[in-house]
């Protein structure tokens, strides 16, 4: 991957009017719109790139959500919740984050024969966003993998020790 490609493919931080801080990628390809929300969906293509979801779907349904990537054996699942879904365009989930609720939003469009994902998640003011913001790259990379068949990011040292700088990480050591 070129730096150019990483560039391009990181998250940006801005910051809202209420002072929180969005972190937003932009992803696409040129599959169609219902075979990537089918991969951001389906169980079988979910658990491939991220990992299972166990429980109601639809909006408001609730369940557990198990990130099976993480290296983790028997990795613990935490509670989520379906916010809005509404195929194939958009999809919202709150779930439990380290010490606070994440809600993720992802939303579908097609833009000149291409499908455009846009992901959004919102942290508070003081929020170091560098290191999720690294690992939610990851994750849209493998789901990359998923949508076009082609190579995922491979182990999370080598991936991060390239893209962890671009994120203001000194990945050195």
């Amino acid at each position: 991957m070129t730096q150019q490609d990483v560039h391009a493919r990181r998250g940006v931080v801005t910051t809202e009017a209420d002072g929180r801080q969005l972190l937003e990628f932009r992803r696409s390809w040129p599959d169609p719109i219902d075979d990537v929300w089918s991969a951001v969906t389906e169980p079988e293509r979910l658990a491939r790139w991220i990992g299972r979801y166990e429980g109601e779907r639809g909006p408001g349904g609730q369940g557990l959500f198990f990130m099976t990537h993480e290296g983790d054996d028997e990795p613990a699942g935490s509670p989520a919740t379906i916010v809005e879904c509404a195929p194939p365009q958009r999809l919202v989930v709150d779930t439990a984050g380290p010490g606070e609720t994440w809600r993720l939003e992802l939303d579908l469009t097609e833009e000149a024969g291409r499908t455009v994902l846009v992901f959004r998640q919102r942290f508070a003011p003081e929020a170091d966003v560098a290191d999720v913001a690294g690992g939610w790259h990851w994750y849209l990379d493998r789901l990359e993998a998923e949508v076009t068949g082609g190579e995922g990011p491979g182990d999370w040292e080598p991936f991060w020790a390239e893209v962890g700088p671009g994120y203001g990480r000194d990945v050195t050591g």
